[in-house]
Order: structure tokens, then sequence, then C-alpha cells
């Protein structure tokens, strides 16, 4: 019975989502950049983005699905203490936007550089950064309910209230985008837009996959299923985007 069970605990699962998804998010979304900056070709780059983003957002998907095939029970299964190494790697990535973005900025003889808006927008990220730090109660709030009240209802309730505000977080970037656009403020105006629309675009496609995530949570929980592991990993993820966001904030729109 004692070799049955540490047989069922030691089972190995092999997939190949997570190579999937390398393809697509270190090799097509980069090269999408390449394309864009280096060989100012519009065509190739949609064909990467078209390529890379679909990967990226199928094999999460996919790889989602399979971590709740694999449960049994609905609260093994799944290590929490593999988001940290995640998060450290995505958190090398961001460190190098910072760190061109940072040299650029402190190098140049005038910042902000010609074809900057006289008025950079101030509202609109101030109203972003309340919904952000409004979703991560509302996740936490999420996790509690179900890790120490066991209420699916509320859970449910509090995990689709974070989704919205994400959801709204993602709205006010785009209208933002378009109103810096109508303005001239494009990817290719000068150094400082190539920075904000690549370091806002970045941390906008965590936000992304942090919703799509939610939302794989969010199905099999209205059907009364939760995996807390999962749920765990997934909210320590979204502190970590939205600790993110303040450095975002900070550094690109009120660093004068």
């Amino acid at each position: 019975m004692a070799n049955h069970t540490a047989e069922h605990e030691l089972k190995w699962h092999t997939s190949y989502w997570p190579l999937i998804m390398s393809v697509g998010i270190l090799f097509f979304v980069p090269l999408a950049f390449v394309f864009y900056f280096v060989y100012e070709n519009a065509f190739l780059t949609a064909i990467s983005l078209g390529i890379g983003a679909p990967l990226t957002l199928i094999s999460i998907a996919g790889w989602i699905r399979e971590g709740f095939e694999d449960i049994h029970g609905y609260n093994q299964g799944l290590s929490v203490w593999a988001m940290p190494v995640f998060i450290v790697a995505e958190a090398l990535l961001f460190a190098g936007f910072f760190a061109s973005y940072w040299v650029l900025r402190l190098t140049a003889p005038v910042w902000p550089p010609l074809g900057t808006p006289h008025e950079m927008p101030f509202l609109v990220p101030i109203m972003m950064t309340i919904i952000l730090v409004t979703s991560s109660v509302t996740i936490h709030m999420a996790e509690t309910m179900l890790e120490k009240r066991k209420d699916m209802n509320w859970f449910v309730i509090w995990l689709f209230i974070t989704i919205i505000l994400g959801v709204v977080f993602l709205g006010l970037s785009v209208y933002e985008w378009i109103e810096l656009y109508h303005e001239g403020f494009t990817l290719s105006t000068n150094v400082y837009s190539s920075s904000f629309f690549s370091i806002t675009g970045f941390h906008a496609s965590h936000v992304l996959v942090g919703i799509g995530i939610f939302l794989c949570i969010l199905v099999p929980a209205l059907g009364g299923r939760a995996n807390l592991a999962f749920v765990k990993s997934a909210s320590m993820y979204w502190h970590f985007v939205d600790i993110v966001w303040l450095f975002v904030v900070s550094q690109l729109y009120f660093w004068k």
C-alpha cells in the first residue's frame, strides 16, 4: 500500500507545451522587435507577432488544461514554489528593459527628446495604478476564501472581480496608446517613445497572460473545482505584475 502511494505521489508528467511556449515567446516575439526596429519591415513584424502571440496563448491554455487533468485531488499535484523561479526569469527580462532605458535616459544631453508631447498623461496612469493595486487585493481575497473559508461562491466572485479589473487596466492601456499615437508619439518617434511602448507593451502582455490564467481557473471553479496550489501560483504571478507596474509608472511617467 505504501509503495502504491509513493508511486502515485511521484508520478512524472511530460508536456510539450513549454517547448511550444518557448518557441513563441522567446523566438517569434523577439524576432518581431528585430524586424520592426532594425529592419523596419512591417510585414515581417506582423507575421512574427501573428505566429508568436497565438503560440504563446495556446501553449498557456494547453499547459493549464494538462495541469487540471493531472490532478486527482484538486488541492494536490502542483508545486507552488515553481512560480518564484519563473518570476525571477521574468524579472530579469524587465531588468534588461529598464537598464537600457536608464542608460538612454542618463546619457541623453536633453530629456525628454524632441517629439515627446509636452504633457505626458498623468490621470490615466494613476487610475491604472489604483486599479491594478486593487486587483492584487481582490485576488488575495479570492485565495483567502478558497484556502481558509472553503467558500467556492465567494472565491468565484473575487476571482471574477480580479479579471474585470485586469481587463479594465488593459483597456486603459490601449486607450492611452491610441491617444499618444494621435499626438504623433509612436514607437519610432524617439528613444523615449521606443522605450515607453516597449516596456508598457511588455507589461501589458503579462497582464494579458494573468487574465488568461485566471480564466482557466474560473471555468472549472464555476463547476465547483479549484486547485489551491494553482491559485496560489497565479496569485503570486499577479502580485509580481503589480509590483513591476509600480516601477513602470514611476520611471516612465513621473521621472522627469
